[in-house]
């Protein structure tokens, strides 16, 4: 494939990418000015308990801590949505990025490819014009030696032999070695050493991720996946090794 057309396919591939981002991007916007928003009531909330706890009765201050209670699972919600579109922005970048590298692999192996065919061609047409060179060479040097010890001899014997040498002159020259060269191999998407991995699979971060409600977790995130999800869970969610753990206990 030319270099045209990796270019022409790959400028296709990302032409809806800054849309997506900005779509992304606004929607995140759009969660921090909620969870802004829902602070702000839960300072008002705090305020109006603590300067009134002395003449709330039970009720209205349990109701008051709901609220706030409430308020703070909101906020939760929306960091939590946050975290998923940060990770399928970032997610829809790398998968560019990747792409790039792959075509960028099989361009360049079909570059060595076309070099390497080229580079063979040249030296056995070269070496089939010295080889065709000698064999001229030595077949003429052979002939005048048979031709004028035949004339010293003049015998009969002689001259059929020079007839024979003659009559037999053909030679074939080496074939060509087309076919015999196979293309590199395209390489994967490479990844980067240094980026972390994560889930039961110990792959990178791609697609939608959950984070395990214990803090000890040693792995911390998960592909929806790998863990059997595929809508994000109400409520805390634990890992299966979290939850071995919890029921052992």
């Amino acid at each position: 494939m030319a270099a045209g057309m990796y270019l022409e396919h790959y400028l296709d591939s990302i032409e809806n990418l800054p849309f997506e981002l900005q779509r992304n991007f606004n929607l995140m916007r759009d969660l921090d000015q909620r969870t802004e928003d829902l602070k702000g009531q839960i300072d008002s909330l705090a305020k109006e308990y603590t300067s009134n706890a002395r003449t709330l009765s039970s009720e209205q201050k349990l109701s008051i801590l709901r609220q706030i209670q409430q308020s703070y699972s909101k906020c939760k919600e929306f960091g939590d949505d946050k975290v998923q579109l940060a990770m399928q922005t970032y997610e829809m970048v790398d998968k560019h990025i990747r792409r790039l590298d792959t075509d960028l692999a099989r361009f360049e192996a079909d570059l060595k490819e076309k070099q390497i065919e080229s580079t063979d061609y040249d030296s056995t047409s070269s070496k089939g014009k010295k080889v065709d060179t000698r064999h001229k060479e030595k077949k003429t040097a052979k002939t005048r030696s048979k031709v004028k010890s035949s004339d010293e001899d003049g015998s009969p014997k002689s001259s059929q032999k020079k007839v024979k040498l003659l009559q037999t002159g053909e030679f074939n020259s080496p074939s060509a070695n087309f076919g015999n060269v196979h293309p590199s191999d395209v390489l994967d998407m490479p990844v980067d050493p240094n980026e972390p991995t994560y889930c039961l699979c110990h792959q990178v971060s791609y697609g939608e991720m959950i984070g395990c409600d214990n803090t000890d977790c040693s792995i911390e995130w998960f592909h929806f996946a790998c863990v059997g999800l595929t809508t994000k869970p109400r409520g805390k969610w634990y890992c299966p090794r979290c939850s071995q753990d919890r029921k052992r206990k």
